[in-house]
């Protein structure tokens, strides 16, 4: 098996073009990139609040420690009943994609984190797509909005939800 490797390795030529790389995320770039997103952007410190399809956003970021956090608030915890706190935990496995559920402050939010250089303009937006989805989807899809990891519970759970409603449409 290594034999082979090396052999292949060896196949490839030396004078492939290399890809260019994003430079690495900076406080400006982000700013540049939030204010695009919506102009009515506010700068918070090492963060940004901003609206996205009638949604707060928060961003806060810690360049020393090379992490950000994408945020959006869902509802209280008040009340989630334990089939509730399930159904999100299964989300986080397979339909969530890049975003996730969390709770902090007896709230439940919608998040997405990575490290802060290392972030893509496009994983950015695209991480702040899935945090506003799964906001968005709390209570009947459960979503990031994309493709879903298939050996998880969303799918059937999902499936379920149409077969009930077609069900319930036959006697129509």
């Amino acid at each position: 098996m290594i034999r082979t490797l090396v052999l292949i390795a060896l196949m490839i030529p030396a004078s492939l073009p290399a890809q260019e790389a994003e430079p690495h995320m900076t406080l400006s770039r982000m700013a540049e990139i939030v204010q695009a997103l919506d102009p009515d952007a506010r700068v918070a410190g090492s963060g940004f609040e901003f609206t996205i399809d009638d949604i707060p956003v928060l961003i806060v970021t810690d360049v020393r420690a090379n992490r950000m956090r994408a945020m959006v608030p869902i509802r209280s915890t008040d009340g989630m009943t334990d089939a509730e706190l399930l159904r999100v935990m299964q989300a986080n496995f397979d339909s969530a994609l890049d975003a996730r559920y969390a709770i902090a402050n007896d709230s439940l939010w919608g998040v997405f984190i990575h490290p802060f250089a290392e972030l893509e303009k496009n994983q950015f937006i695209s991480g702040v797509a899935q945090t506003v989805n799964v906001a968005k989807t709390y209570g009947t899809l459960y979503s990031g909005g994309a493709a879903q990891f298939g050996a998880g519970d969303s799918g059937d759970l999902q499936r379920a939800l149409i077969e009930e409603l077609l069900d319930r449409g036959q006697e129509i």
